[in-house]
């Protein structure tokens, strides 16, 4: 399957579970797409990646597609995730309900500041860095999420694949390695507003 299709699955997965929350059945493919920012006939290719066509003149199964979806994606097996780096993002990740939602369950939290470790932050106590690797395998978790400053994000990210995870997703503005066997995302929201920054003086002429 596509890199470009499995990215544009949790979109759909999402309107799915709207539709379903609004008590929707069936869907078209119009519908579909509209909802997650798609043409229809982008959205008909990548479902038929799962094998899932619809039916003429009825569309969509709401519940059996986000069935499909959810296969592929992994998301039938709870995830269970460490997040490194407790600071204002940290903490608002730790809190976000919505993870528990899509099938991830937060474990284990872990930062370097003494005045932070040993607080409570949705629900789990803040570990020291030298806890990371029981955090992980005491917690069977799989997927680690950087938190911290760019500085020391590298470091952080050679504990977590040594601890035993096998995804990272990081939000600290560097490039980061990892073997292999590791499967990295990076969020830079400052990169992104740069960019937005870059559309916005094409757009209005201004910051030349």
């Amino acid at each position: 399957m596509p890199t470009a299709t499995v990215a544009r699955l949790p979109g759909y997965l999402r309107v799915l579970h709207g539709l379903t929350a609004d008590g929707v059945v069936t869907t078209s493919s119009e519908e579909l797409a509209a909802g997650a920012g798609v043409t229809p006939a982008q959205l008909r290719k990548d479902l038929s990646f799962l094998g899932s066509y619809g039916r003429r003149g009825v569309g969509y199964d709401v519940l059996h597609l986000s069935e499909q979806i959810s296969v592929v994606l992994g998301l039938t097996t709870q995830r269970r995730v460490v997040i490194v780096g407790i600071g204002n993002l940290g903490h608002a990740l730790a809190s976000y309900s919505v993870f528990a939602e899509r099938g991830f369950a937060v474990v284990g939290l872990v930062d370097a500041d003494p005045a932070v470790v040993g607080t409570t932050v949705g629900g789990l106590v803040v570990q020291p860095p030298a806890a990371l690797h029981d955090v992980v395998s005491g917690s069977d978790a799989t997927i680690g999420i950087i938190a911290t400053p760019a500085a020391v994000a590298q470091d952080v990210c050679d504990e977590l694949v040594a601890a035993g995870v096998v995804g990272i997703l990081t939000f600290a503005p560097r490039a980061l390695r990892v073997p292999p066997h590791v499967d990295l995302r990076a969020v830079d929201v400052a990169s992104e507003l740069q960019i937005l920054a870059f559309h916005d003086r094409r757009r209005t002429g201004t910051g030349a």
